[in-house]
């Protein structure tokens, strides 16, 4: 099964002040390594990132070996989403992934698609370890949350592409805003398999996550 990556990169980046895309880790933007690490994966045959002309052009020092192309972004993460699955012909799978999140490593993107091709929906994520309190409106703690079973999502989310393209029919017909694309088939009533995410996959938000990013690739 042939598995194209979409690389969602079209947000403003209100909450950095800057375009953290662009922000440099070890001499390449965010962006660059981001892309540069399903071009090694295996299992990746081709990349369609969802970006502004402008910030496609932070990738044109790259020597990438496998197709890359750009297509414009919505207004929301999922009319993106939905415009870079409208670009897919062939691919049996896709894998949706943040643009913001560098460090994920080759071998992880393989292992989640791995998983998609038995499973038809797989993702990424990381079990919560901290320990859980919800707040009141007033920002005190008030009753303990119950970690068990619950995960933190990452990406990447990877899908059979009919599959993904059929429930983004329904998300885009009903005009509801999904934080990604597990709760995307969720609403279909579809599962999907949760690979453990070994190493660090940051999604780079705020300023200090540019230094935590540098850290962790030293």
């Amino acid at each position: 099964m042939a598995c194209a990556a979409v690389i969602v990169a079209s947000g403003s980046s209100r909450r950095m002040g800057f375009d953290k895309l662009s922000a440099e880790l070890h001499g390449k933007p965010v962006l660059a390594h981001t892309v540069a690490a399903f071009m090694r994966a295996e299992g990746i045959s081709r990349v369609v990132v969802v970006c502004p002309p402008e910030r496609f052009e932070l990738l044109e020092a790259e020597d990438f070996l496998k197709p890359l192309e750009r297509v414009d972004g919505g207004e929301h993460r999922h009319q993106s989403v939905a415009n870079g699955l409208a670009v897919l012909d062939e691919e049996e799978l896709v894998a949706v992934h943040d643009g913001a999140r560098p460090l994920v490593r080759p071998e992880a993107i393989d292992q989640c698609i791995e998983a998609a091709r038995k499973y038809g929906a797989a993702t990424l994520a990381r079990a919560v370890t901290d320990t859980l309190k919800k707040g009141d409106a007033e920002g005190f703690s008030r009753s303990p949350v119950d970690r068990t079973n619950l995960w933190a999502m990452e990406t990447p989310q990877i899908f059979r592409t009919s599959l993904l393209r059929h429930a983004y029919a329904g998300i885009l017909e009903r005009q509801t805003i999904p934080t990604d694309e597990v709760s995307v088939v969720e609403a279909m009533g579809v599962s999907t398999k949760l690979v453990v995410s070994e190493f660090p996959n940051p999604k780079i938000t705020v300023p200090a996550d540019i230094a935590l990013a540098t850290a962790l690739m030293r």
